[in-house]
């Protein structure tokens, strides 16, 4: 569905998997690149969520980054090494 434009140019790790990213690239845009489109459960119903506005509005897309929890993918710009989970 999503196609990078230019080639990744670091890894970053994703619940222990490493994908190809760009520095730079929000980290939402980047587990989308990699096919990855459900980033959390919901709470109570466990619906599966993942980046829905790409600008921060909606927190669809929370998830922990370098174990600071409740992280917008799509606002947290990639660097080298990163490492995300839900």
């Amino acid at each position: 569905m999503f196609e990078r434009v230019e080639p990744p140019d670091c890894m970053i790790t994703w619940q222990d998997r490493e994908i190809p990213a760009r520095a730079g690239e929000s980290l939402a845009a980047a587990l989308l690149a990699a096919g990855i489109n459900r980033v959390r459960v919901t709470g109570i119903s466990g619906a599966p969520r993942g980046p829905f506005c790409m600008m921060g509005a909606c927190f669809d897309c929370l998830v922990t980054v370098e174990g600071e929890g409740a992280r917008q993918a799509c606002m947290v710009p990639v660097v080298a090494g990163m490492r995300a989970s839900p």
